[in-house]
């Protein structure tokens, strides 16, 4: 009923005389062999990992815009390619570029991502980054073409030191995995750590391997031993080494980060603003749970058809102005209307703090505050920004 309600608010504001008829075709680009949807990696089904390919969320997207797309006179289509690195993906991209098409989803490492967006650059076309989650294409690898809908790390590290904040858990032990995108994570909430006055007591590499001779570095008993601390991090871009440390800590100490409590752009178990219906859509269309990088290409797919239907099926670069310009306000089922930044291209929304099988609370956490949007005391705020669009 729900789902209903808001497209039928969104097809009376528009006549489908109004708009022009056509089709907006969009098209979501994936890399062939992501090690991240490695089927024993998805098989865990570890916290703050995605469950599949984030393709799911934006099918679900595009079947929701079925009834105000007829509405409105305009067809909405999902397209879907594959390529082994960025290079097949820059050649589609101007192929259909070429073709009229306007709307990129990217389901990429954060690498493959830059490229293509800088490659691209000069073309009138937008590209979505769902599921790379480095701060790094918000700041210096920033591109005017290129809009993020999965929060970053700054993000997440915010939201979830924000929590902390509140229940006075100020100490905390940081175990640290050897990959770049752990260091990453851990860059991140040292940045949150020191805007938010928590002070991290000690900083502890481990290591995942049966290797006999770096035995201690994986031992959690001994990793959390001979510091006193209020809360445990750990920075575990895999995940497998994290879902060994609740329980397992020389002290009995609530576990944060990679497993025990995570922040998360969507979960399961969110039961408010509609989310239940949400999915419902999505374990009926994917035959599985949504994650974040799910969500994030719902939202993508959801800003389009927002954009295009307000904007009464203008031409490209007025739809661009809208969504960019801060008039698009979309519902994310997160509670908050949600818009993109200007000065990075981030879609602004509440982080979900969360378990295995709860929701705890949503961030921006109570009592912080900022002059013009809470929701940016998650993440690059404009004068921490270094990104130049």
């Amino acid at each position: 009923m729900r789902l209903l309600a808001v497209l039928g608010g969104l097809a009376a504001l528009l006549p489908a005389a109004a708009a022009g008829a056509g089709t907006v075709r969009i098209v979501h680009l994936e890399i062939d062999g992501d090690p991240r949807y490695e089927e024993t990696r998805l098989a865990r089904r570890a916290l703050a990992q995605p469950l599949g390919r984030p393709h799911a969320g934006a099918e679900v997207a595009i079947r929701e815009a079925q009834f105000v797309g007829k509405a409105v006179g305009v067809d909405f289509t999902l397209e879907r390619v594959t390529g082994a690195d960025a290079k097949p993906l820059i050649a589609a991209v101007e192929r259909l570029h070429g073709q009229g098409v306007r709307y990129f989803l990217v389901d990429a490492p954060a690498a493959v991502v830059a490229e293509l967006a800088r490659a691209v650059r000069s073309r009138d076309l937008l590209l979505f980054n769902v599921s790379a989650a480095d701060d790094a294409l918000r700041q210096t690898q920033c591109q005017p073409n290129l809009l993020h809908t999965l929060p970053n790390h700054a993000m997440t590290a915010d939201a979830l030191v924000q929590y902390l904040v509140s229940r006075k858990w100020r100490s905390v032990l940081m175990l640290e995995g050897p990959l770049p995108d752990d260091h990453l994570i851990a860059e991140a909430f040292e940045r949150s750590a020191k805007r938010f006055g928590v002070k991290i007591v000690e900083k502890k590499p481990f290591v995942l391997s049966n290797d006999p001779r770096q035995r201690d570095q994986g031992n959690v008993a001994l990793l959390t031993a001979g510091s006193d601390h209020d809360v445990v991090f750990v920075a575990d871009s895999d995940g497998e080494f994290a879902r060994s440390v609740p329980y397992r800590t020389v002290r009995p100490r609530p576990v944060a980060g990679a497993d025990g409590l995570v922040a998360v752009a969507w979960h399961w178990a969110w039961e408010r603003n509609g989310a239940p219906q949400l999915n419902s859509r999505m374990e009926k269309q994917a035959g599985r749970r949504m994650a974040d990088s799910d969500w994030a290409a719902w939202i993508a797919v959801k800003s389009v058809v927002e954009s295009v239907v307000r904007t009464q099926n203008a031409d490209f670069p007025a739809v661009v102005k809208y969504l960019k310009e801060g008039d698009v306000t979309i519902d994310g089922f997160k509670g908050n209307r949600l818009g993109f930044r200007p000065w990075d291209n981030q879609l602004r929304q509440p982080i979900l703090l969360a378990t295995h099988n709860a929701v705890f609370e949503r961030a921006p956490i109570d009592g912080f505050l900022h002059p013009t949007n809470n929701m940016d005391t998650l993440g690059f705020d404009r004068r921490d920004s270094s990104c130049a669009l």
